[in-house]
Parts: structure tokens; sequence; C-alpha cells
């Protein structure tokens, strides 16, 4: 299993990195399997350089604040004109319930029939596996201000873990638990970011992934322009036992 970092700027697109976007592959029957796990602020761009973006199997959301989301919109825009069309069906794409309507209204849809024709919507359930070709996706409900969720990706007998948005909660054992590679959440910083139920630090991710057990590497991600992502790493490491490693835009890893 290949994960690429498509963007990793937290909360909005930086100067060297579009926001949230990780795409994961597989080969399976003959042909390389591609699913995204969001889709942030400026990550359809970047997603060019790694697959074409209306061929890719599945998008996942993990939840609908923007930073996650909002190149949905480019992505039907692609899907709908690119001449001689997609060659493809709608493409499937999980979400949190409501998902269908909040981007057809993002995009000015409307009653946002377009936007369904080309997308073919599921509601994502806590702890219901998502099966895409060689992917096993369970979703985890976590601690966010919306409804969010965690992703456990499963293929080949390899396991990717990624948070999503989250704080502290006792689900990320659950989502961590054995996990060949961790991608946790570290948009704050202890000794700045108090407001609890929105974020993990550094210190806050190793710890949820030392409590999980049996995690091979922790990666900490969605790190704001404004964090320096060394305090972030050295906050982790105080905690995690092994090398703590900070996602890089464009940057694979094969798991």
């Amino acid at each position: 299993m290949d994960v690429t970092i498509v963007g990793c700027s937290g909360s909005f697109a930086g100067p060297r990195s579009p926001a949230s976007s990780y795409l994961v592959q597989a080969e399976h029957e003959g042909r390389t399997w591609s699913i995204v796990l969001d889709l942030g602020n400026g990550a359809l761009g970047a997603l060019q350089t790694h697959v074409t973006p209306y061929a890719v199997d599945a998008v996942l959301l993990s939840h609908l604040h923007v930073d996650h989301c909002i190149d949905m919109c480019g992505l039907y825009v692609m899907m709908r004109y690119v001449p001689g069309g997609p060659g493809r069906a709608a493409m499937p794409v999980w979400g949190p319930p409501g998902t269908g309507v909040h981007l057809a209204r993002a995009y000015g849809g409307g009653d946002g029939e377009d936007v369904f024709g080309t997308f073919d919507f599921h509601d994502l359930r806590d702890r219901e596996p998502v099966t895409v070709g060689p992917f096993t996706v369970t979703p985890v409900r976590v601690n966010h201000p919306i409804e969010a969720f965690g992703f456990r990706v499963e293929a080949d007998g390899r396991t990717l873990a990624y948070t999503g948005d989250t704080d502290t909660c006792d689900e990320l054992s659950d989502l961590m638990v054995g996990a060949d590679l961790v991608l946790a959440d570290s948009a704050f910083v202890d000794g700045r970011d108090s407001v609890p139920g929105i974020h993990l630090s550094g210190r806050r991710a190793a710890e949820a992934a030392v409590r999980a057990g049996g995690v091979g590497r922790l990666m900490l991600t969605h790190i704001p322009a404004w964090n320096d992502p060394e305090v972030c790493r050295e906050q982790a490491a105080a905690v995690w036992p092994g090398k703590v490693e900070l996602a890089e835009p464009g940057a694979s890893y094969t798991i």
C-alpha cells in the first residue's frame, strides 16, 4: 500500500502545501486502485501530478470543513466538462450525512441535481466498513466540533490510520491500534492552544499512539503554516519512543 501526501497544511492552504488530502494506492486484480482521503483547498491541483483525479476509484471525506472537502467542487467541474467525458460512471464518495447537499450548496448549484449525477454519495457510519477494491476503510467517529471521522485503511495485510481532525478521545485507540503508519492531526501547540475538542497537539498525538499500542510509524500532519513543525515534532518526541516523522507535501511512502 502506497500513501502520497497530496496536501498536509492545517486549516488552510499554506505556502508550501495544499490543505488536507492523501492518495492511497494498492495493486489488485491487475491494476492500481486509488482512493483519496479528503480533498481540501488547493489539493485538486497537486493531485493531478500523481493521478488523473476523475479516474480515482473513490473519495472519502472525513468531515465537511472546507480544508478537507472544498476542492470537490473543482473535481465536479473537471468530471462534468472534461472533453470527451470522464469515461466512467458517477464517482463513489463517502462522507458524513448531508455531504451531497453541502457540496452542491458550496458549488452554488441550487438543488444539486448535476452534482448528484456526477458523484454517487454514501453516508459514513461509525465503525461500518467501506470496501473499495482491495481497501477496507473503517470510519471511526472522533472528537471535533462537527461530525468527523478518522479512517482506518487496510489492504494487503497493512494498515494506515488517518485521524482527520480530532482532539484526544478514547476512539483513537481503536483507530490506531497496530497500524503500520499513523497520520495524526497536530494542529495545536501545547502551551499556546488550549481550546478543547478541536485538534491534537504533537504530544497528544503521540500519547494516543502509545495508548493504542503496536503502532509502527507516527507521522504528524495538518500543521498550519503559522506553526513551527519542529516544535510539533519535539513535543511528540517527548512521548513517542521512536522517530517522529513530519508529513511532506508530494512525498510518497510504502507501508
